[in-house]
């Protein structure tokens, strides 16, 4: 079962550049969208932004100009839920959309953003109600990934220029504690390292341009304990460009979902 994750810097642009047609042929069982940066009304029925055998789900932005994200799957989902709601209010800075199937949940995640303090505290509040809903959630009978643009370079390997942004946001000291808590305590694991140990492996390039200087490892899919034997394959497309975000392809060993 491959698994897609791609976040797109307005997904008129993404599509403009042909991420809808490299989609298309990539045999994807389920694709997940951040950064959309368009209202549902924008998106719904409009061809450029539909694949064919897939179903589309959204949670538009609550502003334009940012955010959201989608869903895109083969199978019809039994539920779908829209934010984590653990705390009321904490998910608005960010977008969370989950598909669930009969024994597996995928979630589109897209973080809050941004290097101004009020962002950060923004950033800190959801990641700690985050790491509460996972660490709740790891009690039920089902497998977890998500499929995020975090924000975070979790550790210097993530990161090309460690040394020079040891005080940038995504790599701050809270930052990383909070990736190391959501696999140490909660156990749960970046499935593209589980299969794929190479350096220079990057997914986010702030300058926009794509596979140049100063990349950042920020887009992942993380997964619950025991999907981590399912991982095959990972792998991060950068051939061509659909955004600053490259692609992140994970092919697991899941026959049911």
């Amino acid at each position: 079962m491959r698994v897609i994750s791609v976040s797109c810097d307005g997904i008129f642009q993404a599509a403009a550049r042909g991420l809808f047609e490299w989609l298309a042929g990539q045999d994807a069982e389920l694709i997940c969208l951040q950064d959309l940066r368009a209202r549902i009304p924008e998106m719904e029925d409009r061809p450029e932004f539909q694949l064919d055998g897939y179903s589309a789900y959204y949670l538009d932005a609550s502003d334009p100009l940012r955010d959201g994200v989608a869903i895109y799957t083969r199978a019809v989902p039994k539920a779908l839920i829209y934010g984590f709601g653990l705390f009321s209010g904490d998910d608005t800075d960010g977008r969370y959309l989950q598909a669930d199937f009969e024994n597996l949940s995928v979630i589109s995640l897209l973080a809050p953003q941004g290097p101004e303090p009020a962002q950060q505290e923004a950033k800190t509040r959801f990641f700690t109600s985050l790491l509460a809903h996972m660490d709740k959630i790891t009690r039920k009978r089902r497998r977890y990934i998500y499929c995020g643009n975090w924000g975070i370079a979790a550790t210097a390997a993530d990161i090309e220029n460690a040394a020079d942004h040891a005080n940038s946001p995504g790599f701050l000291p809270e930052d990383r504690q909070w990736w190391r808590q959501v696999q140490e305590q909660v156990g749960y694991a970046d499935a593209f390292r589980v299969a794929n140990t190479d350096g220079d492996e990057f997914s986010w390039w702030p300058s926009g341009a794509l596979g140049k200087s100063d990349g950042w490892r920020t887009d992942t899919q993380l997964i619950s304990r025991d999907l981590v034997r399912t991982v095959e394959y990972a792998a991060i497309y950068k051939s061509k460009a659909f955004s600053s975000h490259a692609p992140v392809i994970v092919d697991y060993d899941i026959l049911d979902m």
